[in-house]
């Protein structure tokens, strides 16, 4: 299946405390933008779906084509950072990801297709970031702290996701006009163009903000000072990527990375819609970000709270913990209206926190050489956040938009087993 970059075949030259902490900090940063631009996707898609009048269906297109640059790119991505090492690659999926929030200012006159493509290839730069950081991380510092310091790092990635439905609240939904069904039929086909025109410009200031943030951080990121990173003989080049998945716990892991990314886009997607139901919140789109903002606030603050449980608990058992209790609060969403409801999804957040960092780390768990395939494969298995939205999408067009999030409760059902099933994975066992 392609290129077979491979991480774990790389020593850093420089293995001093002190460098390896800076270029953790100065990595953080990355986590934290492609979280913000993540989140975003939130805000846009109850504004698309009244702009344009979509079905949910429709409107998940968004998180499709968004996700699904994952599994177009990854491979791909993982070859570019090979050839031309973590730093550069890093500058590149930065450029690539201004070059995608551009691409917004002519979409606002073109319609929604330029809006999909634009969101693709702003997804493709996050990639090639998502495959050199991430494997990066776990190289700056012993092997048995790999979880506990992708952890923290996605902490700053949820600090990102948490401040980026208020950035786009504010200045995306705060200043549109949505109006109903009734009234965008009263208008004829000119009023309605222009209404449109004038809601979809919306989004112009703040991707144009974001495209600037994002050129600054490539021009400061390939002038700062990383450990260099040396690649040893690649010991499975032109290897398959199916040989690779011979391995049961990246096999699980990587269906385990599909469902969760899957589920935790898939709330975030439908959640503003969600608290605007008159049986749960009833909420204005504007006012409901807010509350996507504690959503993705609450993986944050488990993060950290994370990073300190992880060094004493083991990570399988933390994560099935974790899965059991977004399961639990997803049924009170589903059975349950008003406050309880609300916040029951909100909370969903809080144990999302430590599952992507954890199902990574116990699915590279002993793969060696190998690493690097299998990070590619577990990037791939990130196309869950483009797939799982869809099967949401199509349960509430045909069932009710509560009744739906049993989707993302099935995916969790997964994530305890997986979870149990590693309980004690980095305490001496194994990993098969």
């Amino acid at each position: 299946m392609g290129s077979s970059y491979s991480p774990a075949a790389v020593v850093a030259a420089d293995k001093g405390g002190a460098t390896n902490t800076r270029a953790l900090v100065i990595v953080t940063l990355l986590f934290f933008m492609w979280g913000l631009l993540t989140s975003l996707n939130d805000v846009l898609i109850p504004h698309l779906k009244s702009i344009y009048t979509l079905s949910y269906v429709q409107a998940m297109l968004v998180q499709f084509c968004f996700f699904g640059a994952y599994f177009v790119v990854s491979l791909p991505a993982g070859g570019l950072v090979k050839r031309i090492g973590y730093q550069s690659g890093a500058v590149a999926g930065l450029v690539i990801a201004a070059g995608g929030c551009l691409l917004f200012y002519p979409a606002a006159t073109s319609g929604y297709g330029l809006f999909l493509f634009a969101l693709f290839v702003l997804a493709s730069g996050i990639t090639i970031l998502q495959v050199a950081a991430n494997p990066y991380v776990t190289l700056l510092g012993q092997p048995r702290t790999a979880s506990s310091r992708l952890t923290l790092t996605q902490a700053f990635n949820s600090l990102g996701t948490t401040v980026g439905p208020i950035f786009g609240g504010a200045l995306i939904l705060g200043g549109a006009v949505l109006l109903s069904d009734v009234e965008l039929a009263a208008m004829d086909e000119v009023q309605r163009a222009a209404h449109r025109a004038a809601e979809a410009a919306t989004v112009r200031g703040p991707y144009l903000l974001l495209a600037g943030a994002l050129l600054v951080l490539a021009i400061a990121f390939a002038f700062a000072k990383l450990p260099k990173v040396v690649q040893e003989a690649d010991a499975v080049d032109g290897g398959s990527a199916w040989d690779v998945l011979r391995h049961r716990n990246l096999l699980l892991g990587a269906i385990a990375i599909f469902l969760y990314v899957g589920a935790e886009v898939s709330i975030g997607s439908f959640l503003i819609n969600f608290l605007g139901e008159p049986q749960i919140a009833g909420l204005d789109h504007a006012s409901a970000a807010h509350y996507v903002a504690y959503y993705w606030g609450g993986a944050m603050v488990g993060r950290f709270i994370g990073f300190a449980v992880m060094r004493k608990v083991s990570p399988g058992l933390t994560l099935g913990f974790n899965a059991a209790c977004a399961i639990v609060l997803i049924l009170a969403a589903v059975l349950g209206e008003g406050a309880l409801a609300m916040w029951a999804i909100i909370g969903v957040g809080l144990f999302n926190s430590i599952m992507f960092p954890t199902i990574f780390s116990i699915a590279l768990h002993g793969l060696g050489v190998r690493t690097g395939q299998a990070s590619g494969v577990l990037c791939m298995a990130i196309v869950g956040g483009a797939l799982v939205p869809f099967a949401q999408g199509f349960m509430a067009d045909s069932a009710g938009l509560q009744l739906s999030f049993v989707v993302p409760m099935l995916c969790y059902g997964f994530i305890l087993y997986f979870g149990l099933r590693y309980a004690k994975a980095f305490q001496g066992n194994a990993l098969s």
